[in-house]
């Protein structure tokens, strides 16, 4: 059991920061679902999500650049990481709000991280979530957070000043879930629909994974909806326009999903503005102070998040232009995402190619397997060992293949997520994606080998499903250190065959494990073996494999593939 920590140190941080975001990830549909306040968009769980997890990619950014040292990063830079990951990458007006609360408890953590500190951490980080939205509308996140602050500050006040971590943490989600259950009494939109507000949703999970990551024990999972029934599933918005994503540089001006539903605007239905314009800004506080008043008489739902120079600005307005010319005077804007809401009045800004009917989108563990599936048509990521790849990039992906339907293909148990994040967000953008949960690249190579883009796409989806799920996979990897696993006791050296996930055998050296591995395989049937070799293991190995095969298997053919650089030595898939 690892080591609970004392205080929020980096490690800590590090962490939170994962477990949020896999309790994002798990809860995401859900979130979505009862996004219905003000704009039924059915997106926030996945701003959500994705805001997390440009948080989670600078704190493990800080960790990488440590990897030689012997220590682990200072706390200050891990917060601080945290903090400027998720203005960076904050999505939607509850991605933005989100950002705004790490950035207000970044600011205390960085001087300290045991119960006080947290405690004083919560009340700043709910202070500048207010302050930051222009016009606070009871009922929405900014009351749960209200809700954790204070009933942390009761813990500690409690206790004169001696309550220790776990109670702090545990007292926050407390009183954040107590309010969010509470929120349908306070916005009639969610009582009408039955559910409790979506950004205070997540902010409950977020909390749970800081009690999580404190007392080493996951809390209650949060309720799905207010008093009422159950709501049914929201759609997403469609696409208005020309795909966004790439580097972002100065000027940059995309159009994006009618997404970014605001949950702390004060609109309760109706029409409202017609245009979202999202962009970061780089300008001092005096001008963004002017900013936020020539904003706020253009429209409504103004969130303006950051500091130091840099600022995350949301707003709705009917005059898109007048709102990025106000960022124009006030500083440097980029990144600017401009949503029309009538998404059946858009037009695209730039002429483009017909799409085409079907694409599939393929994660692979290296560019052998890149190089494979790109000539079989597919559009390929590559998952460099220790690089898993972000949902960014499994969106730039699918907007790079440029197909109506797409399928796609994460060939990685630990990527569900992040593929299902990806997927919602490309379905906002007009696209439909089906996720096959390919677990292993091997599972991959049978599915895209019966793909037919002539069929249809459900059929089509159903027979790459059946492909992956009748292939059992397996992989060889080298034990770092001494530990248990269902196999035994392994010791530093060993080889490792893992078969579905599990460790099945211990060996020695990587021949007679591939050996011992494909025996147990072939034990439960088979018709065909994929084997695929890493950059440094010689042919040698794949001629002995196929020839052990074909003596204990007649009916059993080899196929043989090169991975190049990938993180296991072999994989080995069995039909």
């Amino acid at each position: 059991m690892p080591q609970l920590p004392d205080d929020l140190n980096a490690v800590a941080v590090r962490t939170w920061c994962s477990l949020a975001l896999e309790a994002l990830g798990r809860e995401r549909a859900e979130i979505d679902a009862i996004n219905v306040y003000p704009i039924a968009d059915g997106d926030t769980g996945t701003n959500l999500y994705l805001t997390v997890e440009s948080a989670a990619a600078a704190v493990e950014a800080v960790f990488a650049a440590h990897e030689t040292g012997a220590t682990a990063p200072a706390t200050a830079d891990a917060v601080r990481a945290m903090a400027h990951g998720a203005l960076i990458g904050a999505r939607g007006n509850s991605g933005t709000i989100l950002a705004q609360l790490l950035r207000g408890m970044a600011g205390v953590l960085v001087d300290g991280g045991d119960a006080a500190h947290l405690s004083l951490a919560l009340a700043r980080a709910a202070d500048a979530a207010r302050r930051a939205v222009a016009h606070p509308v009871e009922g929405t996140v900014l009351t749960v957070a209200t809700a954790a602050a204070e009933s942390a500050a009761e813990v500690e006040a409690s206790a004169d000043g001696s309550a220790d971590l776990c109670a702090v943490v545990h007292a926050a989600h407390t009183g954040a879930l107590a309010a969010l259950a509470k929120t349908p009494e306070q916005l009639a939109v969610l009582g009408r629909a039955g559910v409790v507000d979506a950004g205070g949703r997540g902010l409950v999970a977020v909390l749970g994974a800081l009690v999580e990551t404190v007392t080493g024990q996951a809390p209650a999972r949060s309720p799905r909806t207010g008093p009422g029934k159950t709501p049914a599933p929201v759609d997403g918005g469609s696409v208005v326009g020309l795909p966004v994503g790439g580097t972002p540089v100065e000027g940059d001006v995309t159009l994006g999903p009618a997404g970014a539903g605001p949950p702390d605007c004060p609109e309760d239905g109706g029409t409202g503005p017609a245009f979202e314009v999202i962009y970061l800004l780089e300008a001092g506080d005096e001008q963004v102070a002017r900013l936020r008043t020539r904003l706020d008489a253009l429209g409504d739902s103004l969130v303006v998040v950051g500091g130091d120079g840099l600022w995350h600005v949301h707003v709705h307005v009917d005059d898109a232009g007048a709102a990025v010319e106000a960022g124009v005077e006030a500083g440097r804007p980029y990144r600017i995402r401009i949503t029309h809401f009538a998404t059946e009045s858009g037009h695209d800004l730039r002429v483009q190619a017909e799409p085409a009917q079907r694409a599939v989108v393929v994660v692979v563990p290296g560019d052998g397997l890149a190089g494979l599936c790109t000539e079989a048509g597919a559009t390929t990521v590559i998952a460099r060992p220790g690089e898993p790849p972000a949902s960014g990039e499994l969106v730039d992906a699918i907007r790079r293949a440029h197909a109506r339907e797409v399928v796609l293909l994460p060939n990685d148990a630990a990527l569900r997520h992040t593929a299902a994040a990806a997927a919602e967000q490309a379905r906002s953008e007009g696209v439909r994606v089906a996720l096959v949960p390919t677990r292993a690249a091997v599972q991959g190579i049978a599915a895209l080998a019966v793909h037919e883009p002539d069929r249809g796409f459900d059929e089509d989806v159903v027979a790459m499903t059946a492909a992956a799920g009748a292939t059992r996979y397996a992989e060889l990897a080298v034990a770092e250190r001494q530990s248990w696993t269902m196999a035994g006791i392994c010791q530093a050296g060993d080889i490792l065959g893992l078969i579905d996930g599990d460790v099945a055998v211990i060996g020695a050296d990587v021949p007679a494990t591939a050996r011992t591995v494909l025996d147990r395989m072939l034990a439960a049937g088979g018709e065909l073996v994929t084997l695929v070799l890493g950059e440094d293991v010689p042919d040698a190995l794949a001629d002995a494999l196929e020839e052990h095969v074909r003596e204990g298997h007649l009916a059993v053919d080899t196929v043989v593939y090169r991975g190049g650089h990938q993180r296991a030595p072999l994989l080995i898939g069995v039909e």
